[in-house]
């Protein structure tokens, strides 16, 4: 993302992107994905007893709602500021910074591995690093974004198309994942079992526009495009986009595809 970091592993730029507002992050975006976390625990029967890793775990909502279920909870993200929130909600887990491709801990580890959206078509050696991890009938739970043109809420998406060409065309390429039979093929070239695809409920809300426009720069595609268009004009689209939406008496919603994937390893017990 920028030349400062030339001589680190390039995991390490995602901080760049994702940890420059983590505290807006952490608290105007985040809150909205708990339908996704809720969801996917709730299929992948996580509860008491549950060895969990949750990998780009970002500021640890999802590990928190996993841990109240009573899973215990470990974590990895590659921005050390989201880590810092995640492991400030967590004080009792195992939260590093690090890289996904390399996870650091010994194989058969967990139970349950997920990633909410942190897994991307641009990324698919991740899944087979979670596969390692994971004990002989281990689960795994998957979210990626899905059809993302057909979706109510997709105007508050909009905004990222700011970005300079070369990054639109990569954004395309990350969510390839929710594509019908792709995420299948990957988990199954990556030895897993079981494999379903399955609907996942997505939804932001905000009180206003201008909320709206704070969280949505709060994320790494917003910071793409900022780099490309500036803070001001970033800002000014995404209001233009938000004040189509205004309802009285109710606060905005985009609804948004998202798709999951439930998939077992091979061995153990069911």
């Amino acid at each position: 993302m920028s030349g400062t970091n030339a001589d680190l592993p390039g995991w390490t730029v995602v901080d760049e992107g994702w940890g420059r507002k983590a505290v807006d992050f952490s608290t105007l975006s985040e809150p909205s994905n708990c339908r996704e976390y809720v969801a996917l625990h709730h299929q992948l029967g996580v509860d008491a007893g549950s060895r969990l890793l949750d990998v780009a775990c970002g500021s640890g909502l999802a590990i928190e709602l996993a841990r109240l279920r009573g899973a215990s909870c470990s974590g990895i993200d590659a921005s050390a500021r989201l880590v810092a929130i995640a492991r400030y909600r967590n004080p009792d887990c195992d939260i590093r910074v690090g890289d996904m491709y390399h996870l650091p801990w010994d194989d058969e580890t967990f139970d349950v591995a997920t990633s909410f959206r942190g897994i991307w078509g641009t990324t698919p050696d991740a899944v087979a690093e979670m596969g390692r991890a994971l004990r002989p009938g281990g689960r795994l739970g998957l979210t990626v974004w899905g059809h993302l043109k057909v979706s109510p809420g997709a105007w508050a998406l909009s905004p990222f198309r700011l970005a300079a060409a070369e990054k639109v065309e990569n954004q395309a390429a990350m969510v390839s994942l929710g594509r019908p039979g792709v995420g299948e093929r990957l988990l199954e070239s990556c030895g897993f079992i079981d494999i379903e695809r399955v609907n996942v409920p997505f939804a932001w809300e905000f009180p206003d526009p201008e909320i709206y426009a704070r969280a949505l720069a709060s994320t790494g595609p917003a910071y793409e495009a900022i780099q490309n268009v500036g803070e001001e004009a970033f800002r000014s689209a995404a209001l233009e986009q938000a004040r189509q939406q205004v309802l009285d008496g109710v606060p905005l919603r985009a609804e948004i595809n998202v798709v999951g994937y439930i998939a077992r390893k091979p061995g153990g017990t069911e």
